[in-house]
């Protein structure tokens, strides 16, 4: 056994392969089923299954008393299978025994009121019993699994996310509130406690931000929200060190949801592997839209690294209002597309779909209807694709264009009391995303403190929080010949959500030649004229020009004639302004511009938002995802193997609507 950081990037013990498979939940079937899942997991091809998340009360049914028989018998089957384990600890989920027993464990809502047993995730994960319970658990399973010679890797907890108001985590907030200031002076600096007589003079009368008469304090709420994500991150760490003990050549990962409570650039610090769960909310194309996103985030909180998609559904879409079937093909597409952006492989939620309980509907690999039905044969097909993948592993995407990711800017953005509660963090990145996806270009996210000297072009949309040290590193970035497209409400205010003075955007003004004096958002069903012909949404501001040009410039109302759209050569690079919501056609057309000047790397040929064209880099080939999303074929520039027919590409490959290839492309 070696030791090893934190953070490294280590893969399953034993998968030489894609990944395949999905979460397995024994404990809620027969013996006679097992038997059934063995041999339907064999003509899958499945070769990964994550076992135990919510078996605490079969695991340990009472306190300190554990019974491992059904999971022994589980572990020794699917090793006899050829199967790998994704072992969980299961501490998303406390028995009954443990709520009753621990009342104050249980999470509290803003408002004071105490979330009684019946779910899943009823806990406080700042509750001493609740923390001293998972280590028990995650201490219990490493003494008899971690040697276990079917275990390939350890899943600890289920999408973490889950926050509480209570007494246990006022006294935790304290206590990072004391390791962050030091002293209740530069607290109270930092929260501007003058503002309505918030002055504290004693820890003791800080609280979590708990509902309140009005408005709460900003930078409290800031706070918290970073408070939270390291408080659930120190919990990850506690069992992540229990298991690391038992068997240091064991990967550790936990399974990242696309949730706004957690800082994923540090998290993914702290995992061995980065593993992503996945459900487009949408049945349009936007659902494309949405997997690519999740897709490209996930690589890039995995450093550049290939990751590993943990679950997405098989054959539905939940809307929300809706539960609406995938047709057939899509969930190759979706699958594929993950792949193409760096997983190396696609698991599922879940294996069997259950009789009852409370996601009884959720989708499955083996539906209610069992393995003869379209959803199990599109299941075996998959499993074929992926195996003839193989070679792919370990070759990532390449890209010279990158949008700023920021939790704290999310955060903030979110907060009570600003100008227009239409402007939301998700939506202005998830624009930045869209216009180059549908043109074709793979995207990274970045930090705003990371090292952007490989990126051509960098978007900034909406990065409300910025540290000085960020902001130097974005006007040196332009200064060395970057070109830097920010959106409105960017810079406006640093890490203790204190508003830079003398204009906005106070971190950009000097590198994008600019001064904001006012900002004018948009009523719901207004929208401003720019002499472009282009029009804006949401918000509008008056801009004075410092060295920048005007690109276009807003038509009638009180800012008639005032600059909209900017472009500042600053150093060897540009800084691009935007300072209304354009649509996606007029933003991408400066997006475009600006990655024209900038000399970003063409996209492959024919790629689009209907036929998404990817490339994945390895040290000594290279291969061509091609994943038609339309109702009719493409023709796509190709040369070599498609891996997934075996078809000799000559020139070009022809994919049919809904179809999908990979090229082994000739070098």
């Amino acid at each position: 056994m070696t030791e090893r950081e934190p953070g490294s990037l280590t893969w399953p013990r034993g998968l030489s392969g894609m990944c395949y498979g999905g979460d397995y939940n024994p404990e809620q079937w027969s013996l006679q089923v097992w038997a059934e899942d063995m041999e339907l997991m064999r003509r899958a091809k499945v070769n990964l299954v994550t076992v135990g998340v919510f078996s605490w009360s079969r695991l340990e049914p009472s306190p300190g008393v554990y019974r491992f028989d059904w999971l022994d018998q589980v572990m020794d089957l699917l090793h006899q299978t050829g199967i790998r384990v994704n072992l969980a600890t299961p501490t998303a989920s406390p028995p009954p025994w443990f709520s009753f027993a621990h009342p104050d464990a249980l999470p509290v809502t803003r408002d004071g009121v105490r979330l009684w047993h019946g779910s899943r995730d009823t806990y406080c994960v700042c509750a001493p019993a609740y923390r001293e319970a998972c280590r028990r658990i995650a201490q219990a399973l490493a003494d008899r699994y971690a040697d276990h010679p079917a275990l390939a890797m350890w899943h600890v907890h289920n999408e973490y996310g889950t926050w509480c108001y209570c007494d246990h985590v006022a006294v935790r907030f304290r206590q990072w509130l004391r390791a962050r200031y030091g002293d209740l002076d530069a607290l109270n600096e930092a929260w501007n406690g003058a503002f309505w007589s918030q002055w504290y003079s004693d820890w003791d009368q800080i609280l979590p931000p708990r509902a309140t008469q009005y408005l709460p304090n900003p930078t409290q709420m800031l706070d918290f929200r970073r408070f939270m994500s390291a408080e659930l991150l120190a919990a990850y760490q506690e069992q992540r060190d229990i298991l690391r003990a038992a068997n240091p050549d064991i990967p550790i990962t936990t399974n990242y949801m696309f949730y706004p409570g957690l800082d994923n650039w540090a998290w993914s610090q702290q995992v061995d592997l980065t593993a992503l769960d996945h459900y487009p909310s949408a049945t349009d194309q936007r659902a494309e839209e949405q997997t690519a996103f999740g897709a490209d985030l996930a690589r890039s909180w995995a450093r550049g690294h290939p990751w590993l998609l943990m679950e997405q559904a098989t054959s539905l879409i939940y809307t929300g209002d809706v539960i609406a079937t995938k047709e057939p093909g899509r969930m190759l597409r979706h699958s594929l597309s993950h792949i193409a952006r760096g997983s190396e492989g696609a698991l599922f939620f879940q294996w069997r779909a259950p009789v009852a309980g409370a996601e009884v509907y959720h989708s499955a690999m083996v539906p209610h209807a069992g393995p003869a039905t379209r959803v199990f044969k599109e299941v075996v097909a998959l499993g074929e694709v992926l195996e003839r993948l193989e070679e792919v592993r370990g070759s990532v995407p390449r890209t010279d264009v990158a949008i700023l990711w920021d939790a704290e800017a999310w955060w903030a953005v979110e907060s009570a009391g600003f100008p227009s509660t239409r402007v939301r963090y998700l939506d202005a990145v998830s624009a930045a995303h869209r216009v180059l996806w549908r043109a074709g270009y793979v995207v990274d996210f970045a930090r705003p403190d990371a090292d952007l000297s490989r990126y051509r072009l960098v978007l900034v949309p909406s990065l409300y929080v910025i540290s000085d040290e960020a902001a130097a590193n974005l006007t040196n970035y332009v200064a060395n010949g970057g070109h830097l497209v920010v959106s409105f409400f960017s810079g406006i205010a640093d890490p203790r959500h204190h508003v830079r003075l003398g204009g906005y955007p106070g971190a950009f003004r000097t590198v994008l030649g600019i001064r904001v004096e006012e900002f004018h958002p948009l009523l719901d069903d207004a929208q401003v004229t720019l002499s472009t012909g282009d029009t804006g949404r949401i918000w509008s501001e008056h801009l004075h020009l410092e060295g920048a040009e005007a690109l276009a410039h807003y038509v009638g109302g009180c800012l008639d004639g005032q600059p909209a759209l900017t472009r500042h050569r600053w150093g060897k690079g540009v800084g691009w302004y935007v300072s209304t919501r354009l649509d996606d056609d007029a933003y991408g057309r400066l997006v475009f511009r600006a990655a024209e000047e900038a000399g970003v790397t063409p996209p492959p040929t024919g790629a689009s938002g209907e036929c998404e064209v990817v490339r994945r880099w390895g040290a000594h080939s290279s291969w061509l995802f091609v994943i038609n999303h339309s109702d009719r074929p493409h023709h796509i520039p190709a040369e070599g193997v498609d891996l997934v027919t075996g078809a000799e590409v000559r020139g070009q490959v022809s994919v049919p609507a809904g179809g999908v290839a990979v090229i082994r492309e000739a070098r």
